[in-house]
């Protein structure tokens, strides 16, 4: 049976969903407090970069089966569950910032006329959807209000391909019929044999911590070996995929680079580390991750001052800064640390990406040159950055970058370029993880 559902936050998570769950045949809004963000997307215009996702937006428009609000009020008394999206960014301290989700459950508790599921999609500490289920129960009694932890696992990048194929779908919650109504939502992935899991709150809640916290100790361990592997001249592919073939293991996450960004790996782990202090649990192995991460992304711009000296006065090209390819996303981005190092060292610093440059502008201001295409980057540039793993400067064309550059340094932290076709045109090469120039 399809339903009628409210999405509040129309951020990566929460649009995602609504464009999801109008495509699994429910009535969906999405409500964001900003009017011009609404306008777009009620226009078909996306505000974020994802693959597919102006395709399944427009789909669900015209079909009338997805439209976009800033009145929360009426969105939530015209639906029977009410997906919290909103964002919990790192508050002071580390804890995360729940503001926006004790407001949005506050207003929904204060406009419940019948009988609601309030899932809570966003990232939040452990015991979160416990005490935003006595809240609303308090403000909406007596009308029936039930609450679901349905974390959400997505890829930037890959985020629509990964709501429609997820490798399981978590549900925590303390009452039966708000976990059948959620999962006849799911239906679809349901018949298509996807894994699902219940539980409580709070082992939901963990589940997405631990993951994300697993996941950055499973790259930062790669990027500590990378280090080794330069040191002693073994090869880090041929590493990751010896590691990889143990099952045990597994051949995902071992690939070296600039170390981890984003939206959720660093506050996640420092949220970990948080609630482990407050229960006196030893968080110490997330703590180290943390620390040699953010160790690592700083030391990447020591690889470009080794290949051609002090920086000052030197032009440097860094193609990519988004924190990963497939998204627009620079949030905690390595990109921009390296930027940020290279200018402290003296360096001009011109910038391209195919998706990020707007959001890059934001921080970084004036102080790069933001260019139009990889070629204008390297136009009179001593060296060559690749930051982000985008398919353009995977194939970058070394022979006209030979033409345009200044001096030829190419500093490869994501490994996209074969080390010997690049030294054999001429360049010094450095990558992440194999033996130096």
């Amino acid at each position: 049976m399809a339903e009628r559902i409210a999405v509040i936050g129309t951020g990566y998570v929460g649009l995602v969903a609504a464009v999801g769950l109008a495509d699994f045949g429910n009535s969906v809004v999405g409500v964001d407090v900003d009017p011009e963000k609404v306008a777009k997307l009620q226009g078909g215009i996306s505000p974020i970069y994802e693959q597919a996702m102006e395709e399944y937006l427009e789909r669900n428009l015209r079909n009338g089966r997805l439209s976009f609000s800033t009145d929360v009020e009426a969105a939530v008394r015209s639906s029977r569950l009410v997906f919290i999206a909103v964002g919990t960014p790192e508050g002071p301290g580390g804890d995360p910032d729940l503001s926006q989700v004790e407001a949005v459950a506050r207003l929904i508790g204060r406009c419940c006329a019948d009988y609601k599921v309030v899932v809570i999609k966003s990232t939040v500490p452990v015991g979160t959807n416990r005490r935003i289920a006595r809240l609303l129960r308090d403000l909406a009694a007596p009308v029936e209000v039930d609450v679901v932890s349905n974390p959400e696992f997505l890829r930037e990048g890959r985020a629509v391909y990964d709501f429609f194929n997820p490798e399981r779908v978590v549900i925590g919650g303390e009452s039966p019929r708000a976990t059948a109504i959620l999962r006849s939502v799911y239906r679809s992935r349901h018949l298509d044999e996807t894994p699902f899991l219940f539980c409580s709150w709070e082992t939901a809640e963990l589940i997405k911590y631990a993951s994300n916290g697993f996941l950055a100790t499973k790259i930062t361990f790669m990027n500590q070996m990378s280090q080794l592997a330069e040191c002693v001249g073994a090869d880090v592919a041929t590493l990751a995929k010896g590691l990889g073939m143990d099952s045990r293991i597994g051949p995902l996450f071992l690939q070296a680079g600039p170390g981890y960004g984003g939206s959720c790996f660093p506050k996640d782990t420092i949220a970990l580390v948080r609630t482990g202090e407050r229960c006196g649990a030893d968080m110490t192995l997330i703590r180290e991750v943390i620390r040699a991460n953010e160790a690592h992304k700083a030391r990447m711009a020591e690889k470009v001052e080794r290949l051609v000296g002090p920086l000052v006065g030197r032009t440097v090209a860094l193609l990519g800064l988004a924190f990963k390819a497939g998204t627009d996303d620079v949030r905690e981005s390595p990109a921009l640390v390296i930027a940020e190092e290279l200018l402290r060292r003296g360096a001009r610093v011109r910038v391209h990406d195919p998706k990020a440059l707007e959001n890059a502008r934001k921080i970084l201001g004036d102080r790069v040159a933001y260019c139009a295409s990889e070629f204008e980057a390297l136009t009179g540039a001593h060296a060559v950055v690749l930051a982000t793993e985008w398919n353009e400067y995977r194939n970058l064309d070394l022979e006209r970058a030979r033409g345009l550059m200044a001096a030829l340094a190419l500093v490869d932290l994501r490994n996209l370029v074969e080390p010997s076709e690049a030294r054999a045109r001429g360049f010094a090469y450095d990558g992440v993880g194999y033996p130096g120039p």
